[in-house]
């Protein structure tokens, strides 16, 4: 698969999402053990719907990423920033890591960095937010890393296997984040 260095970090680097990557999309997100953390558990993908789904996603206000790994060019996970439709600089993220082989080793943590310089330095973001399960410990950790602040709870909104749980809602300000990158290149 091709891929372009949009982000570059340390290990990954970010690129615009090629949408024959669907299959290996569909094998993500028809796995409970990557999908128990996102919003679409729910969803049954197949190829040609992930094609079309992807293809609709890059064309609205947003920003989809694939997450390659800068040794291999093997595409590691996702990431997507949404921008708001209106002028206050606002935007969402979300993060997937869905190669399995590379959870709880700080690729997300990069990946989340290199979304979030595209987002504050590239789109002139002020206000970026995200949504997380209460239960996903191992990301709200690493969002603290890069800077998000929780700002709020919606007190048990998703159920999972009978027990519900709460969705916390976390933010970052433009001036809160140290980037990684693009400050080196342009700050010489």
């Amino acid at each position: 698969m091709k891929y372009f260095k949009k982000v570059i970090g340390e290990r990954c680097y970010l690129s615009p999402i090629n949408t024959n990557d669907a299959l290996k999309f569909c094998e993500w997100f028809n796995d409970f053990d990557i999908t128990k953390t996102v919003s679409m558990n729910t969803m049954m993908l197949q190829e040609e719907s992930e094609k079309r789904l992807l293809q609709w996603i890059v064309g609205r206000n947003s920003f989809l990423f694939a997450i390659v790994l800068k040794e291999t060019d093997e595409i590691i996970g996702n990431s997507e920033i949404s921008v708001s439709k209106n002028t206050d600089s606002l935007g969402e993220v979300g993060i997937t890591i869905g190669d399995k082989n590379y959870l709880s080793k700080g690729y997300g943590t990069e990946a989340m960095n290199l979304t979030l310089d595209f987002a504050f330095n590239i789109l002139n973001m002020h206000n970026v937010m995200l949504e997380v399960f209460a239960y996903n410990k191992r990301a709200i950790h690493s969002y603290e890393k890069c800077g998000f602040k929780v700002i709020g709870s919606r007190r048990e909104s998703k159920e999972i296997c009978g027990k519900r749980h709460d969705i916390v809602f976390m933010d970052i300000l433009r001036e809160e984040f140290k980037s990684p990158y693009f400050e080196k290149e342009f700050n010489k």
